[in-house]
């Protein structure tokens, strides 16, 4: 319901915003937002399609784990945690090992595998699901995990800063790490507490503090090298993690005696069929993001937020990184246009260069995912999902702010 009321709100307010321009004597608005439907439509239909391959890529390699048992022992490993955080979800169950590989993927920036293992692991919780069109607790958890963007090495951005001409492009890559580990707390804290999960029991501590350990551990190896052996370490570790995954299901399935070419096909089947559902949801929210954008509805906004800060006698520095802050959620490419727009305009080393790339690095594309992951599962009641993920995002962008703050002002 919630995504609906977003939905119809950025429709409302770019027309309104619109009419304004129109009165103010720009004749030329109405026709960029009728162009913005088209190209955001487009832009969402290519989007699915690209997506095709690897989904059908991925599902056929989840389908071979599946069958080969990976997945089952994978999923036996994991559930004194996970039973914990998805308590909707029996012990053991085969879901848990999607999870854990969706997680794992987006930790290691791979969003091109991340995102058919995440909508794997959202098709075997719609198995258990009761109310097929009311997302569970344990998709909310799921998804607002997801959107905090947890990544432990944010490569993309280092690659977007050395190529606008930053002295190091390395230099946000802690602030990045501390930032959206503090999101990603949050969001486990914040759906924990919608749905009254103990977080303090041996196993959740115990698993945090693992995680602030490995977090350590990177912080310190990235203070140790210097960006293109950081870049080469963090590419090739992933990749070679990546490809023994498919190795180590294709060998389980050889163990197991199946079929592994037949499971592969299969499951490939199935994520050209998932690429296709999805294509509906992808328009609807780029289609409203586009008109709010090309409405001038954002500047209005973002140019409202400074005056506020500055008549309450705030800093207003950061104000003019927000937009990359504010589209994070809404759009991938278009908060990564805002973030190379700040640092072409500010340049790659100033306060206002960096800090859009601690935002862009701190959260995830939490509208994108909400309607990616749920539309391929069908589910049209999100409940608490979109309050619980924006406030998710909202804890990242002032973790970005005060981390951004102490290490480069």
């Amino acid at each position: 319901m919630v995504l609906n009321y977003i939905w119809i709100g950025f429709f409302l307010v770019a027309f309104l915003v619109a009419l304004v321009q129109l009165a103010m004597g720009n004749t030329e608005i109405f026709p960029a937002l009728i162009n913005s439907t088209f190209d955001n439509a487009k832009t969402a239909f290519e989007i699915s399609l690209g997506l095709t391959g690897v989904l059908s890529l991925w599902m056929g390699i989840m389908k071979i784990g599946e069958r080969g048992g990976l997945v089952d022992v994978l999923a036996r490993w994991l559930s004194p945690l996970m039973v914990r955080l998805f308590p909707g979800i029996p012990s053991g169950h085969p879901v848990f090992g999607h999870i854990f590989m969706n997680f794992s993927a987006n930790m290691l920036g791979l969003d091109n595998a991340a995102t058919p293992l995440g909508l794997k692991a959202m098709e075997g919780m719609q198995e258990l699901n009761r109310q097929k069109d009311t997302a569970t607790d344990a998709m909310i958890m799921f998804l607002v995990l997801n959107t905090s963007g947890l990544t432990l090495i944010p490569v993309s951005v280092m690659v977007y800063r050395a190529q606008m001409g930053a002295a190091q492009p390395t230099d946000v890559f802690i602030p990045i790490l501390i930032a959206t580990t503090i999101a990603t707390l949050a969001g486990m804290i914040i759906t924990a507490l919608y749905q009254r999960i103990n977080l303090f029991n041996r196993v959740i501590m115990a698993t945090v503090l693992c995680l602030f350990v490995l977090i350590g551990g990177v912080i310190w190896l990235g203070t140790q090298v210097d960006r293109d052996t950081m870049n080469l370490w963090s590419t090739t570790i992933a990749n070679i993690l990546l490809f023994s995954i498919i190795i180590a299901f294709i060998v389980s399935g050889l163990c197991k005696r199946i079929n592994v070419y037949e499971a592969f096909v299969e499951g490939a089947k199935g994520g050209f069929e998932t690429a296709i559902r999805i294509v509906p949801y992808l328009i609807a929210i780029l289609v409203a993001v586009g008109v709010f954008r090309a409405s001038g509805a954002m500047e209005w906004l973002v140019g409202g937020i400074g005056r506020l800060v500055e008549l309450c006698g705030g800093d207003s520095e950061y104000v003019a990184a927000l937009p990359t802050a504010l589209m994070k959620p809404l759009s991938g490419s278009g908060a990564r246009g805002m973030m190379v727009d700040a640092m072409q305009t500010w340049g790659a080393d100033s306060f206002v260069g960096r800090l859009s790339c601690v935002f862009q690095g701190a959260t995830d594309t939490t509208f994108y995912i909400l309607a990616v992951y749920f539309g391929s599962v069908g589910v049209r009641k999100t409940r608490y999902a979109v309050t619980a993920g924006l406030l998710t995002d909202l804890v990242g962008v002032a973790a970005a702010i005060f981390v951004t703050s102490i290490f480069f002002r």
